[in-house]
């Protein structure tokens, strides 16, 4: 076996290192287990590197191996010390069981005389219950973790699977991440879990996960439809029989194209988490309008007339479930309503009015243009395509210089005070009327904005 520390940061790798010869004087063995060995297998590198220490207790791992590196106690409670301004963590080997309904309701006993395998049973997956010894580069894979990582296979460890439902989402984002198939076991006993009694952050954060760092964000969401999960997201499940229009959607129903929307938006993510995540649950939700709007006319066309603006509430619906973040849906919402905006400016050739004001009700738009730009995408068989709207808007808006930003009003009420406008609802009218003349380029300058504030003050 390859030695894994050589692909390692060397300050980890160092640390990682002197960490397991302290534990061996000590009379224990440490072992480096859960994601990071996955990572190095698949050729990754980890960010972050979980530890386990068998043999010794928390007390001596304190101290035999705090004498030189810094540790950080996480708390009695739990048998976790950190190491200071590291992404290590290193624990006691632990067993775990299930006490109720919440994620805090569980018990557990540290037990540093665990053998690996029973150890590892308490995870969630093969692929995430693999252990690799530092100073003998041995892996112990009890559970065949390493082949089934090989053979592109998602598999749950044990029965103790199903004590926690979020593992139905964990697996969601696994499959989208590393591009894996589910064990039909694993998919039976998915079918069974409920996703009631978890918490929406925990919920968030897998779903995170699928959209900033799936590969293939569709096969997770195939998969939560394979087990019946949908149901957990009515705004999601109504989109499955949802039927499109094949001259233009070949790839199907909305579910269907909403899927590789996202796979089309994964292929072109930028790296910045917070755009990333905004333009990511705006494709996820761009469509959800079409389920009270798609009709079918006489000669069989499929149509859609108006989905966008009846997506505002199935998409805040779906949201406000997920996170408490409203800042975040704010910044989403106008993005699902104006997702056909750019293809219509671009077809009429709009002025800079148009431009203006697309800009101001979105407040970027070149997250606007990320969407629209994964909208078209999202057809298969169909190639990606051409995007000429896309450039055409994005061009305008740089020249107008509101690409990534909104438009500012050019006068504020510090600038009225000085014509003699008090404050109160009048000025507020006049700030309102002034903003929309600029929006429609009657003004371009403070000096003009000042002539246009002069006319419409003796006209009020």
């Amino acid at each position: 076996m390859s030695n894994f520390l050589e692909t390692v940061p060397a300050e980890q790798a160092t640390l990682i290192r002197n960490l397991a010869q302290q534990a061996k004087a000590a009379g224990g063995r440490l072992l480096l287990v859960g994601g990071a060995v996955r990572d190095l297998l698949s050729g990754k590198v980890p960010v972050e590197f979980d530890l386990e220490v068998f043999g010794l207790s928390l007390d001596a791992i304190e101290r035999e191996l705090g004498r030189e590196i810094p540790l950080i106690q996480v708390g009695r409670s739990f048998p976790v010390v950190k190491v200071r301004d590291q992404p290590i963590d290193i624990a006691i080997p632990r067993t775990e069981w299930k006490t109720g309904n919440r994620h805090t309701d569980f018990g557990f006993e540290a037990n540093p005389d665990l053998d690996f395998a029973t150890a590892a049973r308490r995870r969630d997956f093969t692929i995430n219950a693999i252990g690799w010894d530092p100073l003998t580069q041995e892996l112990m894979d009890p559970y065949g973790g390493e082949k089934d990582l090989r053979a592109g296979i998602l598999r749950h460890v044990s029965d103790q699977f199903g004590e926690d439902a979020l593992r139905v989402l964990r697996a969601m984002q696994f499959i989208a991440r590393f591009d894996l198939t589910p064990a039909p076991e694993t998919i039976a006993v998915c079918r069974t879990l409920e996703q009631t009694h978890l918490a929406a952050e925990r919920i968030f954060e897998e779903w995170k996960k699928l959209i900033l760092k799936g590969k293939i964000p569709s096969k997770g969401m195939f998969f939560l439809e394979e087990v019946g999960w949908l149901r957990f997201y009515p705004e999601l499940e109504v989109l499955v029989d949802c039927p499109q229009d094949p001259r233009w959607h070949p790839e199907g129903t909305v579910w269907r194209h909403t899927c590789f929307c996202l796979d089309a938006f994964a292929r072109e993510r930028i790296g910045e988490e917070k755009e990333d995540l905004i333009v990511g649950l705006a494709v996820l939700c761009h469509d959800l309008g079409k389920a009270t709007t798609t009709t079918t006319d006489e000669e069989g066309g499929i149509h859609s007339y108006g989905h966008e603006k009846a997506g505002i509430h199935p998409t805040r619906a779906l949201l406000s479930r997920m996170t408490r973040e409203k800042s975040l849906i704010e910044e989403i919402e106008p993005l699902v309503v104006t997702h056909m905006r750019p293809r219509q400016l671009f077809e009429h050739k709009s002025g800079p009015a148009a431009v203006r004001r697309l800009a101001d009700k979105v407040g970027r738009l070149d997250r606007l243009l990320r969407v629209c730009r994964a909208d078209t995408a999202g057809r298969p068989p169909l190639p990606p395509g051409d995007f000429p709207e896309g450039q055409w808007l994005l061009n305008r808006a740089e020249e107008l210089n509101v690409s990534n930003n909104r438009p500012y009003p050019i006068l504020q009420g510090r600038d009225l005070l000085k014509l003699g406008v008090d404050p109160g609802p009048r000025m507020g009218k006049l700030l309102k009327r002034l903003f929309e003349d600029q929006l429609d380029g009657k003004f371009e300058t403070k000096d003009e904005g000042l002539e246009r504030a002069k006319e419409l003050a003796d006209l009020d």
